[in-house]
């Protein structure tokens, strides 16, 4: 699926558009500005932690390396890979690999119990809208003295991974470090490189990780759900929403994340305390669902298939693998959080990864990643775990339920208004698209009270957007549907399935 991007330069359209992510904001009830007390309590924090600092491990010496979206500031994880026999592990065997994962040092800056520890609770994660992102942490934390940018002395949390020839972690540790990273690259300067055939050892040894790792992914079960992205853009005059299917080294990126999210896991089952990032089984009802929709959509999933392997196997550039890529997100539900202090609960893995599961690569964006980090580095050390973090693992569930709760609906908020912004001025045209999600099948009529309209969710091909649609809809068919609605205010654009005897009309 090539990237496309649309462009959104009606000045009316723009106007509602700016009035109806304002009102979403507000309506979420999300918080913006940070209290004055927050403020400066961050900047004498910021203050306080001078560098060097005599009580950290100095790594300065490793050429870290960051990779992210264009434009980010809040950099939260740098790495460097090596093969073994290197200056830090020279008594490793030959053929493995060495993982030096740096994560930013929030706790450094944030008082258990202070101003900044308070708001940080209040907001849970780092928000991204269109209009503006709403950070966790006030900027001189999170995009300066906590942020991992290039060619500046940070304080971090490191983990070390030994791998052996195939990926297989043999050890992990976490402790304090002083870093500094070398180059902010983007995921699209990485791919280059890599098609390129440029890439320097560093990215070289990223994609041989990530592959095995993937393959470990594989083989335990584990599954990776890779729709193509949607992103809001405005250039500081007009929105617009760019759609491109992910590169290949996001994913080998991400399973350095997910790699560390595991071991911290392992660290806190072993020691009897922590917070997990847990999902429950498919159950057998959706499963065969799904299984019923590859089949009715002409890429059957083999009896003898992981639904991991088999979710790999799609394309999402041809329109019936997309349409079963989406009915699949309905076996990745039910994700949550389980705290726990002494007695390890009974339900410990996150499904989808197979295996058990912590958030704890992104502090400066995410509430619960600081506490996992402060755990795992007591449990490593031998030490006890800071009474604070032990306070907070009881609440950390909820707070955590309602941030992402929040953070889910001004994505679909602010993705729905965008839409209708660009479709404000289209009204009775007629579309091509594809069936993501059919409608249920039609009910009998109950006296004195009127049936619901049928209707489900179609991927409209041009402009590329997802929508809800009335009419008698299966899942994988190409239709004809002619927009009924497009309201900014209200966020809603609403489609109908165009009927095989109406009069013609332009296609888009």
């Amino acid at each position: 699926m090539p990237a496309q991007h649309m462009d959104l330069r009606d000045r009316e359209s723009q106007q509602r558009l700016t009035e109806s992510l304002r009102a979403l904001r507000e309506e979420l009830e999300i918080r913006e500005d940070f209290p004055e007390d927050v403020l400066r309590e961050a900047q004498d924090a910021v203050a306080a932690r001078r560098l060097p600092a005599a009580d950290l491990r100095d790594l300065r010496e490793l050429p870290f390396l960051t990779i992210d979206p264009p434009g980010s500031t809040d950099l939260d994880q740098a790495v460097h890979l090596q093969r073994t026999g290197g200056t830090h592990d020279a008594t490793a065997g030959a053929g493995g690999f060495e993982v030096w994962y740096a994560i930013a040092d929030v706790p450094l800056f944030v008082r258990p119990g202070g101003a900044i520890d308070a708001e940080a609770r209040l907001r849970g994660q780092t928000m991204y809208a269109p209009d503006g992102r709403i950070s966790m942490h006030p900027e001189v934390i999170s995009e300066d003295a906590a942020s991992l940018l290039p060619d500046r002395d940070r304080p971090a949390f490191v983990w070390h991974f030994r791998l052996d020839a195939a990926a297989v972690v043999q050890s992990a540790t976490v402790g304090r470090a002083l870093v500094r990273s070398r180059r902010q690259l983007t995921y699209t300067q990485v791919q280059s490189a890599i098609d390129a055939g440029t890439a320097d050892e560093q990215l070289t040894l990223l994609k041989e990780v990530g592959m095995h790792r993937i393959q470990q992914e594989l083989d335990r079960g584990g599954a990776s759900l890779n729709l193509p992205r949607q992103e809001i853009t405005h250039d500081g005059e007009s929105y617009g929403i760019i759609t491109e299917p992910a590169l290949p080294c996001e994913d080998w990126n991400a399973q350095i994340s997910l790699m560390t999210g595991m071991a911290a896991a392992r660290m806190m089952i072993d020691g009897g305390i922590g917070i997990l990032r847990t999902m429950p089984e498919p159950d057998d009802g959706a499963l065969a669902k799904f299984r019923r929709q590859s089949e009715a959509l002409e890429h059957p999933w083999p009896a003898d298939m992981p639904y991991g392997a088999f979710l790999r196997t799609l394309d999402v550039a041809d329109p019936r693998q997309l349409a079963l890529m989406h009915a699949a997100a309905s076996l990745f539900r039910g994700a949550g959080y389980t705290a726990f202090d002494g007695q390890v609960p009974d339900a410990v893995v996150q499904s989808a990864i197979a295996a058990p599961y912590a958030h704890t690569t992104a502090p400066l964006r995410r509430l619960v990643d600081r506490f996992v980090l402060v755990t795992c580095a007591s449990l490593c050390a031998g030490e006890e775990v800071p009474a604070w973090v032990r306070a907070a693992l009881p609440d950390l569930n909820a707070l955590m339920a309602s941030s992402n709760q929040t953070a889910s609906r001004l994505d679909s908020g602010a993705m729905d208004a965008v839409q209708a912004a660009l479709l404000s001025n289209r009204i009775g045209e007629a579309f091509s698209a594809v069936v993501l999600q059919g409608s249920p099948p039609a009910v009998e009529d109950t006296p004195g009270k009127q049936a619901p309209r049928l209707s489900g969710t179609v991927q409209v091909t041009e402009p590329p957007l997802e929508a809800k649609c009335y009419g008698e809809l299966v899942a994988g068919e190409r239709v004809t549907v002619v927009l009924l609605e497009a309201d900014i205010a209200r966020r809603r654009l609403r489609f109908e399935v165009k009927p095989p005897d109406a009069p013609p009309s332009v296609l888009r």
